[in-house]
């Protein structure tokens, strides 16, 4: 993070709030010292990208000439055919990130409220503040976004409330029914961003996507990503699913050419690649049961996740930094302090099986030695 600055008399000035942001920090990815650092900070898939989306990527390397296709037309049609979704209100972005800009650029200006809760994604806060908002953190209880909190602060100034589900990064939910409670109790006016960036992840009865939703309603946005369980984090791609008329306003105010053609390329591929995506789900299932047994059996609190991480607890901010120091002498990264609030947590990403068992070797000795003082 950064120390704010103020203004400068006499110098350009930036828009209002634009000076509040903190310069966001990604997870660590190395440690100094360490060849092959375990990264497990980042919410990375362990098995990559499917091998289809390496060959596109690499034979769009033959065309770098060209400009892509502002419209991502091809792209579209697969995540459309993939979904069973109409093309014409997919909007592609340069990751979901530039999608959550891009709607509170469209839809919020000086003086509104934007919501979202307590520990959740960052960008919501940032993406608010950039655009003059004010920030209204509604408190989860265990966890979990609780709607009649969010829509309890709802006021005629709220313009966006932005909801991932699940959440990043303590990997809880709501069910269907609530998200849907929570749409029909907000103002036509108001618009809900539910960000489903670890969707494909979650097979619980009661969970559904919003893509139903996104059908019937005229104030709701779906967004999902291309960087997690389809491994392209490095491309950057997202898509957004939209009523028509919020799809013609973000196709106005996003850059011509927001998605490179070899990022298009690889998309297209992996989701196409569906065998791939059902790799990743079982790996994450068998290692996520896995670790939540071992860490249960070495005390260490975490909250019950659907996502591929855990956010696991410690006593107090002191401690957690030291188990943080602990795991990175060993060469393993977690995300320390993940989010607002949340100095005493540590989120794990499921990494393979090595990792995953150094995690546990790594944790075991820890505790040991701490408890054992």
């Amino acid at each position: 993070m950064t120390e704010r600055k103020g203004p400068q008399p006499g110098l350009p000035q930036p828009g209002p709030g634009i000076l509040d942001i903190n310069i966001y920090k990604a997870g660590a990815s190395t440690v100094e010292g360490v060849e092959n650092p375990a990264k497990l900070s980042s919410n990375e898939t362990p098995l990559g990208p499917s091998p289809k989306a390496i060959t596109a990527y690499h034979a769009a390397g033959a065309s770098l000439e060209r400009y892509p296709d502002s419209a991502a037309t091809a792209l579209r049609a697969a995540i459309a055919k993939e979904h069973d979704l109409d093309p014409d209100r997919i909007v592609v972005g340069a990751g979901s990130d530039e999608l959550l800009q891009l709607i509170a650029h469209a839809y919020v200006g000086e003086g509104d409220d934007v919501i979202y809760t307590e520990h959740s994604f960052v960008v919501y806060r940032l993406v608010t503040k950039s655009n003059g908002a004010n920030g209204i953190e509604v408190p989860e209880i265990d966890h979990r976004a609780d709607v009649d909190k969010i829509l309890a602060s709802v006021t005629d100034k709220t313009r966006v409330v932005y909801l991932a589900n699940p959440n990043n990064p303590t990997g809880t939910y709501l069910a269907a029914s609530e998200i849907r409670r929570l749409h029909e109790g907000l103002p036509g006016n108001v618009l809900l961003v539910l960000d489903e960036a670890y969707a494909e992840y979650v097979h619980r009865d009661d969970y559904a996507s919003a893509m139903e939703l996104v059908h019937e309603g005229t104030n709701i946005v779906m967004t999902r990503t291309f960087s997690k369980i389809y491994g392209l984090a490095a491309l950057r791609l997202g898509w957004a699913y939209c009523p028509q008329a919020i799809a013609d306003v973000l196709n106005r105010i996003r850059g011509p050419f927001n998605t490179t053609a070899a990022a298009q390329a690889a998309g297209i591929e992996a989701i196409r690649d569906q065998a791939h995506v059902a790799k990743a789900v079982a790996h994450n299932d068998q290692w996520m049961r896995w670790l939540e047994q071992q860490l249960g059996g070495l005390r260490i609190d975490i909250t019950p996740s659907v996502g591929n991480f855990i956010l696991m607890h410690f006593a107090d901010a002191e401690m957690a930094a030291k188990a943080n120091q602990h795991l990175l002498s060993r060469g393993i990264i977690l995300r320390a302090a993940p989010a607002p609030g949340l100095q005493h947590s540590l989120r794990l990403t499921i990494g393979l099986e090595e990792e995953n068992r150094k995690v546990v070797e790594a944790l075991s000795g820890f505790m040991a030695e701490f408890l054992g003082n």
